[in-house]
């Protein structure tokens, strides 16, 4: 099939097969638009965006093999040019700076799909950018927290798998005064009143996944 100058061309990733027909069906009924690919990993993503060079990347942030930032900071390594839309469920403040940082030019919450994406995939072809404004709120609320660091994050991620301090002390080699410590920072730096809390927190802000 030949495209006309006019015609967006889009790649569209995620590893559900529903929303997948959805995007093409939205973008099927757009005379300006076509879906030149998709794909259901972040390697597939990188894969096909080298063979088809799209206009423009649909990106779902949590996918099997490799997730969307890593494909996202795969793909603008190769093609600093890449214009890639993230689609998610998610407001974490945490996740959204990953994928700023990796090239996202905008941001589409799944649930407003139908409503937003044409306009959406409009406004980032002609050079915008676009952030939803829960999305901007949750950036807003936290740009002067103290980030967690990578060790916290460690700490965090085996607090959430149920370890005890002595545990997470043995997986990750150091003592259990030094856990005690990191779990303090982590406590205080999240605002969070317990150990449990702290897990909410980092799950809802995108520090970590379960």
């Amino acid at each position: 099939m030949s495209t006309g100058p006019s015609l967006i061309r889009i790649l569209a990733v995620d590893d559900h097969p529903m929303l997948l027909e959805g995007i093409a069906s939205l973008v099927a009924s757009q005379s300006d638009m076509e879906l030149v690919a998709e794909a259901s990993t972040g390697r597939e993503a990188l894969e096909q965006f080298r063979e088809h060079r799209p206009d423009l990347t649909l990106m779902d942030l949590q996918m099997p093999d490799m997730d969307g930032v890593e494909a996202m900071v795969a793909i603008c390594g190769e093609f600093p040019d890449a214009r890639i839309i993230v689609l998610t469920t998610y407001k974490g403040d945490v996740k959204v700076l990953r994928a700023l940082k990796a090239g996202a030019r905008a941001f589409l919450l799944k649930g407003l799909l139908r409503k937003e994406l044409l306009e959406t995939i409009r406004a980032v072809q002609a050079g915008q950018k676009r952030i939803p404004p829960e999305v901007a709120a949750e950036l807003a609320d936290h740009a002067i927290d103290d980030a967690l660091t990578t060790r916290e994050i460690d700490v965090l991620r085996l607090i959430a798998g149920g370890n005890t301090n002595k545990l997470i002390a043995d997986q990750l080699s150091i003592t259990e005064e030094t856990v005690k410590g990191y779990v303090k920072n982590i406590l205080s730096k999240l605002g969070a009143s317990d150990r449990t809390h702290a897990v909410t927190i980092a799950l809802k802000r995108g520090f970590i996944d379960l």
